[in-house]
């Protein structure tokens, strides 16, 4: 039978130190500290002496006393607008992944749309100690700016280039974005419209989105009946309730340009349910570039956001901000359009409806 630790004479909870792993390697102590803070200044031999006695004894280093000694916690806070939504887990992926390679850890904080308790979240997390913090889109309260500023913390804005002039915003133009798609509505021969996005307020994101496809119309000469312009959650439900509210407009739009693909893909549920042919009876556009939207019947038409891309690179200029080191203001990264069954013709449409 195994004893417990505490049986066999040593004392009970106590933690082994860096002292008693430099005793075990046979090393000095300063020796032993560079292997685990700075292993590539240590003799191989060296390094491999220290890391047998940290296995050995179960050492873990004590991060308090190490961040109070270099007033620095290797954490990034990543602040989500939700966690339900599977295109931030492509981009928090690869945010941890690069962060863990440059020796941080990812913190995770979502106000799930509360915008109103973004200033209090983010306090508590700066309190508690962060080195830097990774934002969702350009749209904050002043209170948000104003802390981190006070703090000195440095801070990346992602998905979004819009509406700020900030050099370190990571994402893409949703304005044009969302104007290409529109564009290619148009350019199908659509010119009944439908919108269905997420509450612009406080929202950048939903709101250059709507702005794009609302310039592209205009520039076409033609325009949207406020009717046709709705708001639904960012979700499959969400695109559910739109089908529903549009099918029971007439006239309706013959297309309509989704906020996200989780509203198109519900749209597209909706409309088999309620036996409305995709693209024959309407069709359907989405925005993110999901996985799942392509394996849909019909595919949606989308654009697809560099998700991965975008993580890798904030979390490499986090990084670079804190260390002190020079940063090139950052460039729009580019969307790429994807074609799918979803969105037809408006011609193909009516002969269609007339075949019947």
């Amino acid at each position: 039978m195994s004893k417990h630790p505490e049986s066999q004479g040593a004392a009970p909870f106590s933690r082994p130190t860096l002292a008693d792993v430099a005793r075990l390697a046979g090393v000095s102590l300063g020796s032993a500290s560079r292997a685990l803070s700075v292993p590539d200044q240590v003799k191989p031999a060296t390094l491999e002496a220290v890391r047998h006695a940290v296995a050995q004894l179960g050492y873990i280093r004590d991060g308090a006393a190490r961040a109070l000694a270099s007033r620095r916690t290797q954490t990034i806070a990543a602040v989500y607008p939700t966690l339900n939504n599977p295109i931030f887990a492509h981009s928090t992926h690869s945010i941890q992944q690069t962060l863990w390679a440059l020796g941080y850890q990812l913190l995770i904080i979502s106000h799930e749309y509360h915008i109103e308790n973004e200033v209090a979240l983010i306090r508590t997390i700066v309190e508690k100690g962060v080195d830097g913090i990774i934002m969702v889109g350009t749209d904050h309260d002043a209170g948000v700016f104003g802390l981190l500023h006070q703090c000195k913390l440095p801070y990346v804005l992602t998905w979004s280039v819009d509406g700020s002039s900030y050099p370190y915003c990571v994402g893409i133009s949703n304005f044009d974005a969302a104007y290409q798609l529109a564009q290619l509505a148009l350019s199908r021969g659509h010119v009944r419209i439908g919108i269905c996005g997420g509450s612009i307020a406080r929202n950048e994101r939903a709101r250059y989105r709507r702005a794009g496809i609302l310039a592209a119309v205009s520039e076409a000469g033609l325009s949207i009946p406020d009717e046709w312009i709705i708001e639904h959650e960012f979700s499959y439900e969400g695109g559910r309730r739109a089908i529903r509210q549009f099918w029971g407009m007439s006239p309706r739009p013959t297309v309509i340009l989704f906020g996200t693909d989780l509203q198109a893909m519900g749209a597209l549920h909706e409309c088999r349910r309620l036996g409305i042919e995709v693209p024959g009876d309407i069709s359907l556009v989405g925005f993110d570039g999901l996985e799942e939207a392509a394996m849909m019947q019909p595919a949606v038409t989308t654009i697809r956001i560099p998700d991965s891309d975008i993580g890798s690179r904030a979390a490499r200029i986090i990084v670079d901000l804190i260390a002190g080191k020079p940063v090139e203001a950052q460039q729009p990264m580019q969307a790429t359009l994807i074609e799918g069954g979803s969105l037809g013709t408006l011609a193909a449409a009516r002969r269609r409806r007339a075949g019947r």
